[in-house]
């Protein structure tokens, strides 16, 4: 009984206090800038799950993956889980000709975290206007090259552009930066792990 007492309490002083998702993510996303992170995207064998690359070594996926487990979701858990059960609907075999999922890497590539968040959330408005890209989102770009890259839309509003910046990883570690037009919008999208939808009033 006290224990449900202290959950109901704690919910009730999140809703209080305007926290939500959104906020949580947004703040996580901004802590990642505080770290020092050398751009490495090789393939590294790493644990099941809870499974990580060393903490200063990282890519762009991995700013959104560590965004989430500071919130306690799990990216590579829930890729590799709907992977194994959709895995038709993830790019793997055509891009990278795989047959199987693979927990040390599916989760650290743009295409299948693409693929998840249509899958498993919303797939939100591809547009020119900085006034649909909401604290929270996920933005993916496509970078010179054919290079897929992806960010975190933040409550910062850059003072001249009027843009939302991105917490992304494009080479010199996590960074906040006035990029969002900066190349061709791919994707756009909202995901709200199940987590958080159950205790929004």
């Amino acid at each position: 009984m006290q224990r449900k007492i202290l959950i109901a309490l704690f919910f009730v002083s999140c809703s209080a206090s305007g926290a939500t998702f959104e906020t949580d993510f947004v703040e996580a996303a901004h802590e990642r800038i505080k770290k020092a992170v050398t751009y490495d995207g090789r393939y590294i064998s790493i644990p099941y799950p809870g499974g990580d690359v060393p903490e200063n070594i990282g890519v762009c996926t991995d700013v959104v993956i560590r965004s989430y487990r500071r919130l306690g979701v799990d990216l590579q858990v829930l890729v590799h889980e709907d992977m194994r059960s959709h895995f038709s609907s993830y790019p793997s075999n055509r891009i990278w000709g795989l047959n199987k999922p693979d927990k040390n890497i599916d989760h650290r590539r743009v295409p299948n975290l693409q693929a998840f968040f249509k899958r498993n959330g919303k797939e939100l408005t591809v547009s020119n206007s900085a006034n649909d890209y909401k604290p929270g989102n996920i933005v993916t770009w496509m970078l010179p090259g054919n290079l897929p890259h992806i960010g975190i839309v933040t409550d910062t509003i850059h003072s001249e552009s009027g843009n939302p910046m991105i917490v992304h990883n494009i080479g010199r570690g996590p960074e906040l930066e006035d990029m969002l037009f900066e190349f061709k919008i791919t994707g756009h999208y909202q995901y709200v792990p199940e987590k958080y939808n159950r205790y929004r009033p």
